[in-house]
């Protein structure tokens, strides 16, 4: 009985080996008699013994032969003739910039096996499938229908700004809007308040400084003609760093100069006395601020907000997180922003402010926050197509890598760019990393400045003019530097330090592929941990499937209503 189920796992074996299943018998070299151990002996004995035919039971038939389909499925082709969108070191996981993957289809991941030790040194690469980002190419009335014209050149003055306005952006050479800027600015100018997502590098400053430094200029002179000549801040623009607002002062300073306005800068880190200077010549028209400099202007009475008429929050991502939501909020509740854009209208006194906030995602108390001030129905929410997407015009490489070999990999990699003379952003996950890192490099003779938020202000003031002015071609940050930046000369972003999230992933990336930049960017990331590889993988998916990152908020969520039961337990606790 045992020779017989050991000789029935033989031929099941060798079934499914030889691929004789489709005819539903099997010839074996056995013995003539009816029993296979009977037969084995027989055959053991005699040479001239014929084979038997042992049939195989139908079912038995049919199971093998979906073992046989399983086991030997192809992987779907996803190579097409032309350009590829995913390049990887194993050739069959590339995917072709034509091909589309089905609603259910599971993508073949190169990154699927990162977390084993043996993934070191693999890689794979995002290639750009355009050559410049997104450009508005027709113009469009209120409604949102295309223009007749569709030859006409789009310019600003289709968006009926002011001439001086229009031929000071001309003598930098910028001509034509964006489509975040297109969209924006008609809002802007009717009196409405604004929430602007759009993507990094899309122009995003321009859009609410133009539509601002029109209608200052317009309200300027209908004030002088009035009684009312009192000088007031009227407006400001809040910035997380230091060194953002000394961008955003610059830009409004070049747009400001034909009409008169007086652009000031307060930022944190620099005394009270710093801060008492923006004011000691009269109220700036515009005052771009950092949270804490700002509250310390207020506590001293040197500006009044409740005179404003215009309050704009740049990188909300950044203002709304918990470090600068408490001072944020502070700073709105003594703002009288309008509900309505009638409200914006009229003589100073009873004027009101437009709010704008603008950023690429908003965290969950962004509507909580804002509902305390103004109407949330009232905002006009203005969203860029390729939001949260990965930019299609920026070559994206990611290097599995071991700590130990980062350090010679960015090495070779900034020896590449030397020969080029390009900009490269170097960004690490701390400050610690960043001191540490510089040193390595002074080592090896590679000239560079760091950037990093524990630095004193008089060190961090300068540097990173410098690194725009191309005074030198390596900055070696943290996340400072990656937010609201204009880096139009930075032609290779390497994250040294994989970023935490993917929203720090974007906006380091958004340092590349910029509007007005003049080279095609990219990015070089180094892949090292398994926390690592989970975001790898989540952003290689989302490149295949061509959809946006997930878990990125891009819209104001209304604070829901507290229930009863909470009501009177804090009505409880006040009496």
């Amino acid at each position: 009985m045992q020779s017989v189920k050991v000789g029935y796992s033989v031929l099941f074996t060798l079934i499914s080996k030889h691929n004789y299943s489709s005819s539903g018998h099997f010839r074996a070299l056995a013995c003539s008699h009816g029993t296979i151990s009977s037969a084995c002996g027989a055959h053991s004995m005699s040479t001239t013994a014929q084979p038997v035919v042992i049939r195989i039971p139908r079912h038995m038939q049919e199971q093998v032969e979906n073992v046989k389909q399983v086991r030997g499925k192809n992987k779907v082709n996803t190579i097409k003739a032309g350009k590829l969108l995913i390049k990887s070191k194993n050739p069959e996981l590339n995917q072709s910039a034509g091909y589309t993957l089905g609603k259910f289809e599971q993508p073949h991941l190169s990154s699927k096996g990162w977390k084993h030790n043996k993934s070191f040194g693999d890689y794979f690469t995002v290639n750009n499938t355009q050559r410049t980002p997104p450009v508005v190419t027709e113009i469009q009335d209120e409604e949102g229908d295309k223009l007749k014209e569709k030859s006409k050149p789009i310019t600003f003055h289709n968006l009926h700004l002011c001439p001086d306005l229009v031929e000071a952006l001309g003598k930098d050479n910028i001509t034509r809007p964006t489509t975040v800027q297109l969209q924006t600015i008609p809002k802007l100018l009717k009196g409405y308040n604004i929430l602007c997502a759009a993507e990094t590098g899309s122009g995003k400053t321009l859009s609410y400084l133009l539509p601002v430094i029109h209608k200052l200029q317009a309200e300027k002179a209908a004030d002088s003609e009035s009684i009312e000549t009192t000088p007031r801040t009227r407006s400001v623009i809040i910035v997380p760093s230091r060194e953002l607002a000394d961008q955003v002062s610059a830009v409004a300073r070049s747009l400001c100069g034909p009409f008169g306005l007086m652009v000031k800068t307060v930022g944190g880190g620099r005394g009270v006395g710093n801060i008492k200077l923006a004011f000691t010549k009269g109220p700036p028209d515009v005052l771009v601020a950092t949270p804490g400099a700002l509250i310390k202007a207020l506590r001293r009475r040197y500006l009044d907000l409740k005179e404003l008429s215009f309050m704009v929050v740049d990188e909300a991502d950044t203002m709304f997180d918990p470090s600068f939501s408490g001072m944020l909020e502070s700073i709105l509740a003594q703002t009288c922003v309008a509900c309505d854009p009638s409200e914006t209208q009229g003589p100073g006194s009873t004027r009101k402010a437009q709010l704008v906030v603008v950023g690429a995602t908003f965290p969950g108390g962004v509507g909580e926050v804002l509902s305390q001030v103004t109407d949330l129905g009232s905002m006009v929410t203005i969203k860029s197509k390729n939001l949260h997407f990965l930019m299609p015009h920026v070559k994206q490489t990611f290097l599995k890598v071991r700590g130990a070999d980062k350090l010679l990999e960015l090495h070779q990699a900034l020896k590449a760019a030397e020969q080029d003379k390009a900009g490269v952003l170097v960004f690490c996950n701390r400050a610690s990393t960043v001191n540490w890192l510089g040193y390595s490099l002074e080592d090896m003779g590679l000239r560079h400045v760091r950037l990093q938020g524990e630095m004193p202000a008089s060190l961090r003031a300068g540097i990173f003019h410098s690194f725009q002015k191309g005074q030198v071609d390596v900055l070696i940050c943290t996340d400072i530097a990656s937010r609201g930046l204009d880096t139009q000369r930075v032609c290779l972003v390497v994250n040294y330090d994989f970023p935490e999230s993917h929203t720090d992933y974007i906006h380091r990336a958004g340092r590349v592929g910029r509007v007005g930049s003049m080279e095609d960017g990219e990015v070089l990331s180094f892949v090292t941990h398994p926390w690592d590889v989970e975001l790898v993988q989540k952003i290689e998916t989302a490149a295949r499937r061509r959809t946006s990152l997930p878990g990125m908020e891009s819209s104001i969520r209304k604070p829901e209503p507290k229930a009863a039961e909470e009501e009177e337990e804090e009505e409880g606790l006040l009496y």
